[in-house]
């Protein structure tokens, strides 16, 4: 599993944050094969969280033990790097190569991985992210969401055990965060991968086993997505929001309506309207 204790961090002197936390006091534990999103608005300390788990951080304090190695042990950070992959919001800072399998082999090859691994790698990972058929395509050539899913088949030709991606939908239109989401549901649900996603967008931690809420460089919520999204004047008090689905229930029981609040998807929410009607 992922551990964290008592994780604390702050940018070194010189930076215009350097004398304050960026992480506090961090306590999680992240199960094998669990999809866990964390939210929070800019400046709250999610990305930062992030970049902890394969040790592009290291800690000012506490630790971070990735399958019990400490990511503090530099003799330990490549095995970690390969436990752990990372997808960023830009794929053009991922993509190295100027035919998709290419760049998906680029990882492996550099890892001194035999060619019939490397090939059943990339012809795995690309199938993985339904992106197979566009294997011998130019990079610059796809759309947003097809080059976010090309670097996720870059890290997942690495075999990792967790996927980490820092809000990965960031700069995609809504027909690229799908293809991503889709992408990203099957790795956890069907490959059976860890995933921690860091997103600004409600309705995709509404996906998530877990949800972690941070504020400040803290914890300050974390539960199932309709333990967390049903405390949404809380949340609108940090500055967040709550899926449109949670809006149009308070909306409907605020007009007299009796309809349950924990209504996180939108087939649970059509089901609450069924009954109205």
């Amino acid at each position: 599993m992922i551990q964290v204790e008592n994780l604390t961090y702050r940018y070194p002197k010189g930076d215009d944050h350097a004398q304050t936390y960026v992480l506090d006091g961090i306590d999680i534990k992240i199960q094998p094969g669990e999809f866990v999103a964390v939210v929070g608005h800019n400046g709250s300390g999610k990305s930062t969280l992030a970049k902890h788990f394969n040790g592009i951080l290291l800690p000012a304090g506490g630790k971070v033990y990735i399958d019990s190695l400490d990511t503090a042990d530099r003799a330990l950070l490549f095995e970690i790097r390969r436990r752990v992959g990372m997808v960023f919001q830009n794929p053009d800072n991922q993509i190295v190569a100027t035919i998709v399998e290419e760049d998906v082999a680029f990882a492996p090859e550099n890892l001194g991985v035999a060619p019939e691994e490397i090939r059943r790698r990339v012809d795995w990972a690309l199938k993985a992210v339904g992106m197979y058929d566009k294997r011998m395509h130019a990079p610059h050539l796809l759309s947003g969401g097809q080059k976010q899913r090309v670097a996720i088949a870059g890290v997942l030709a690495m075999t990792p055990a967790y996927i980490v991606l820092d809000e990965p939908t960031a700069m995609l239109d809504p027909v690229g965060r799908r293809e991503v989401l889709d992408t990203v549901l099957k790795l956890n649900r069907q490959e059976h991968m860890t995933v921690i996603l860091i997103t600004h967008f409600m309705e995709e931690a509404a996906l998530a086993d877990r949800v972690l809420v941070m504020q400040d460089g803290r914890i300050c919520m974390q539960g199932t997505p309709k333990e967390v999204f049903v405390q949404a004047r809380a949340l609108k008090s940090m500055g967040l929001d709550v899926p449109q689905t949670i809006e149009l229930m308070y909306a409907l029981k605020a007009a007299g309506l009796n309809v349950a609040l924990d209504t996180v998807t939108a087939e649970e929410c059509a089901e609450e309207i069924m009954k109205l009607i």
